[in-house]
């Protein structure tokens, strides 16, 4: 391996709280069997933008041979995309995950922001994040700019490009008018209810996915579940996690453990794949702590992907619906919860539906929550990787399971002006009992 290594005189190395499991950064035996899945090393081909070169670098920041400041340590936690295809492969069982957001985390309090970036994310993570009211004003604020006519002003004036923002805008979805606000409002079966479940509608899902949500929840209970949305949730903390911001992300799993344990529910359904994961780990985030540790493991054992739940149903027969679909896994369904089969047996059932397989389905598609943002020339090119493989099958519609993925993919697609649908999976579903 060709990463230096050397002694720095006081090396600062990671403190004692949180720090990246030594237990974990000693079970990777530097194999090699990682490389091929790396969406970062398939771009470099360099050993430290690998995950065996990251926890490389790890372990020399515990050893105390380097220092965590250092910047190829900043580079490689920030160039990694976390979406954990490593993991899936790894002989050893290496939780890489567990390693990266701890390690993002002590980056931020050993090597400070500058001051305007530290109170932009404070206003990102813990303002609009970690308060759905204000989260709902910001969406209702862009989906008056994209109803009103001021988006298509603003294109026309190059004002966006003016201003470095047009390939942000580029990204956003059409944002509904009309959100799901979680207030216990229920969707009721025909018959008897099998199941009593709770939507985990989230922030993003809630709003700029409403409709999803809505679709979720109709296809459950035609199932013959009575689902609630429940009142006090919010946004899993996913983005804080990611991004360094433990405390945050802590804050927000506390506020969903206690929304959700206050009712008797078979199962917390979730239409997210990153939202998804990230519940699932809540467990992880707590271990240890006294108070919330058996919250969070109670909490994580009832989430259920929605295709991983619908699975194990007994499905009502949907409605034909005549398409050719090719299916673009999310890295955090995929890989961190490892669930690739349910989909593809619901496309199954769905009547003329026709699944073509793309090349490197579960190859990250450069989302990867604020990834395309903070690191737009690595996303653009995995986008474009991801797209050659996805128009190669053919198919009229790319079909998902994760927002980050659907705005991305959709996106590329209105950018080179092709005409294909990119749906989540219960859009599919909820399409094809409409159907009937």
């Amino acid at each position: 391996m060709a990463i230096v290594t050397a002694p720095t005189a006081k090396a600062m190395g990671f403190t004692e709280i949180d720090a990246p499991p030594r237990s974990i950064i000693d079970r990777c035996v530097q194999c090699g069997f990682c490389l091929p899945t790396c969406p970062t090393y398939q771009l470099t081909f360099s050993e430290a933008s690998s995950p065996r070169g990251r926890i490389h670098l790890l372990r020399a920041v515990s050893d105390g041979r380097l220092d965590l400041r250092a910047a190829v340590v900043r580079e490689q936690m920030y160039q990694c995309l976390n979406c954990r295809a490593c993991e899936a492969v790894c002989p050893s069982g290496v939780q890489y995950g567990q390693l990266v957001e701890p390690a993002r985390a002590q980056i931020e309090q050993a090597h400070p922001r500058p001051l305007w970036q530290r109170m932009f994310r404070t206003f990102i993570f813990v303002r609009v994040f970690g308060d759905m009211r204000m989260f709902r004003l910001a969406s209702g604020a862009i989906a008056l700019y994209q109803h009103s006519g001021l988006r298509t002003l603003v294109r026309r004036t190059g004002m966006l490009k003016l201003l470095g923002l047009d390939k942000q805008d580029a990204l956003l979805p059409e944002v509904p008018l009309r959100f799901v606000i979680p207030s216990g409002q229920r969707w009721q079966p025909q018959g008897s209810p099998h199941h009593h479940v709770g939507l985990f509608t989230g922030c993003i899902m809630s709003t700029a996915f409403a409709p999803t949500d809505e679709a979720t929840a109709r296809v459950l209970a035609r199932n013959g579940c009575e689902v609630v949305a429940v009142p006090d949730q919010g946004c899993c903390g996913a983005l804080a996690l990611h991004a360094g911001e433990a405390g945050t992300g802590r804050e927000n799993a506390k506020r969903n453990i206690v929304a959700f344990e206050r009712l008797e529910l078979d199962a917390i359904i979730v239409n997210a794949a990153g939202c998804g994961a990230a519940l699932k780990e809540y467990r992880h985030l707590f271990h240890g702590d006294p108070e919330w540790s058996r919250r969070a493991e109670r909490f994580s054992a009832s989430v259920r992907d929605v295709s991983e739940f619908l699975d194990t149903l007994d499905l009502v027969p949907p409605g034909r619906l005549d398409r050719v679909v090719t299916y673009q896994e999310p890295c955090h369904l995929a890989h961190a919860q490892r669930i690739t089969a349910a989909p593809r047996r619901l496309l199954a059932k769905i009547p003329g539906v026709r699944l073509v397989e793309m090349e490197e389905s579960s190859l990250c598609c450069g989302s990867a929550g604020i990834y395309n943002v903070i690191r737009p020339e690595f996303s653009r090119r995995l986008l474009e990787r991801k797209l050659k493989n996805a128009l190669q099958t053919g198919a009229d519609t790319i079909i998902s399971a994760n927002p980050g993925c659907i705005m991305q993919v959709a996106s590329g697609l209105r950018e080179q002006g092709k005409r294909v649908r990119v749906l989540h999976i219960v859009d599919l579903l909820d399409e094809a009992y409409r159907s009937v």
